[in-house]
């Protein structure tokens, strides 16, 4: 059985996401804990574009590092520091997650993060 995602027409869906995903009996899941821009070596980038683009490449990593890709990706959740970086979180994902079926997806703006110089962190589920 495929994973499937579910979007019923009665719902409004405001963006590039499902409302749901189903993922099925005995798939391999894959918690990805909160991935920030923090390079290999700790540096944190300077700009909200370049944390958020250094963290996917983070969650890659990982997702390769257990045998999958962005498309196992099936629930996102992201943190950011200011609603002024919603539409740059949403460039920097669209690089990452390039078509349907989109992940089920949920956006946070909170007060701070772990560091005060960190703007966004990105977790997600994914399966396969």
């Amino acid at each position: 059985m495929a994973i499937k995602f579910h979007n019923p027409k009665t719902v409004a869906l405001a963006g590039k996401y499902s409302l749901g995903a189903e993922v099925p009996p005995n798939a391999r899941v894959l918690y990805v804990s909160g991935q920030v821009g923090l390079d290999s070596r700790g540096k944190l980038a300077p700009t909200f574009e370049k944390q958020a683009l250094q963290a996917w490449k983070n969650i890659g990593q990982v997702l390769k590092a257990a045998g999958m890709g962005y498309k196992d990706i099936v629930k996102l959740t992201s943190f950011i520091t200011d609603a002024r970086y919603i539409a740059a979180n949403r460039a920097a994902r669209d690089q990452f997650i390039t078509g349907d079926p989109y992940p089920a997806s949920t956006l946070l703006v909170v007060q701070g993060l772990a560091d005060p110089a960190m703007l966004v962190e990105i977790e997600c589920v994914a399966a396969k």
